[in-house]
């Protein structure tokens, strides 16, 4: 951002976390306002280890509004990004104009130069879009002074999982039925501290951007699988009433099962679109096996894994599983690097493996396999820095 464009200038930096969803958003009915075609149901992890970071500058002194994402200057253009902006934009001037806004009245006006970092792989299958879009939202909001309830449609009209990220813990994305998308909202179904023993890793099999984009894969799944209007309209209705249930009950063997579930069935409407899309690799393949095995060894579902539109595993199990969980994984697959550099994050302890768990488990070592885990657990939505 140029250093000399400090006169009259406004600046706000807020922060943003990652959601992964467990009942999956894929496709849309209307890809204007980014309408889904399904409910979607997703946790927020914490921001100490997955975030975005967006900084906003606003000066009368700008010439163009300007963006850089990870430091590279990127295409103000797009035509989601100028939704948003845009939206925040008129929001802000309604409330100006009624008197109730408390942002200096001539900023809106003015030109932004936004700054956006994530600490994770962009596109890679970690929701970096999700964070982004709602960093950026809440960022411009709290410059322009929009209230928060109005963030979520205006979100979601930049990438549609963002709303879910505006709020922490566990978070529903609705249908809606309005053809305007004013009741396709995201709301809080529990926070992040209803069920403080359930811990997230991310397995971490690759940071490469993936090859078929969450936006055009949607599309061609809409125009093409058979099998979405299915889960559409019979699957989720009733998995997402079941999932809201076991959240509340804390029943991870149901939570586990129902999440498992919903990414196999999310990976086959890939396999159905046409041509077909792949988003897992030979690793996910492996990660997944390693995960029914270890349950089946227990006999009673301990770690459960889902993948989201690229290779990296995300697999929730409870505080107790955990130090056993990463020790098997560390076996299976021997990392390049030892200790604090191959798991990040949260602290895991030391487990020791018993011989009968590795042979039950009877798999063949892939040393390399996974680069690194993301040790991280659900947590609250977005910080300020002004």
């Amino acid at each position: 951002m140029p250093e000399n464009d400090k006169q009259g200038l406004s600046v706000v930096t807020c922060t943003a976390p990652v959601n992964i969803a467990v009942i999956k958003y894929w496709g849309k009915r209307d890809e204007d306002l980014i309408l889904p075609i399904n409910s979607s149901l997703s946790v927020t992890l914490h921001q100490d280890q997955l975030k975005t970071t967006t900084t906003v500058a606003c000066s009368r002194n700008f010439q163009q509004d300007r963006i850089w994402l990870n430091g590279k200057e990127e295409d103000i253009n797009n035509p989601r990004l100028q939704s948003c902006l845009q939206e925040i934009r008129r929001f802000s001037r309604k409330r100006r104009n009624t008197g109730d806004s408390t942002s200096d009245a001539s900023s809106v006006s003015h030109k932004v130069h936004i700054c956006s970092v994530n600490n994770f792989p962009t596109a890679a299958g970690l929701a970096s879009s999700a964070s982004g879009y709602a960093c950026l939202v809440y960022t411009l909001s709290q410059l322009f002074g929009v209230e928060s309830e109005q963030l979520s449609a205006v979100a979601r009209q930049g990438s549609g999982s963002a709303c879910r990220s505006l709020y922490g813990g566990f978070v529903q994305w609705k249908l809606g039925t309005q053809l305007d998308g004013k009741d396709s909202l995201a709301e809080q179904v529990e926070s992040e501290s209803y069920w403080p023993e359930l811990r997230v890793l991310i397995l971490v099999v690759s940071a490469e951007q993936k090859s078929v984009g969450s936006t055009s894969g949607m599309h061609t799944s809409v125009e093409t699988s058979q099998l979405l209007k299915y889960r559409a309209d019979v699957v989720v209705p009733s998995r997402m009433e079941e999932m809201i249930r076991v959240i509340r009950e804390r029943d991870f063997p149901a939570f586990g099962e129902l999440t498992m579930k919903d990414s196999n069935q999310f990976h086959a409407i890939c396999l159905d679109t046409y041509p077909p899309i792949f988003y897992l690799n030979n690793m996910s393949h492996r990660i997944i096996s390693l995960v029914h095995r270890y349950n089946q060894y227990y006999g009673e579902t301990r770690v459960a894994y889902t993948f989201d539109a690229g290779p990296n595993a995300v697999i929730y199990t409870l505080q107790d599983h955990l130090p056993e969980f990463v020790q098997v994984v560390r076996h299976f697959f021997p990392p390049e690097v030892n200790g604090e550099e191959f798991v990040k994050g949260l602290t895991v302890c030391s487990a020791d493996l018993s011989e009968e768990l590795k042979r039950d488990i009877n798999m063949e070592p892939t040393p390399k396999g996974i680069r690194y885990i993301i040790s991280t657990k659900a947590a609250q939505e977005r910080w300020t820095h002004n």
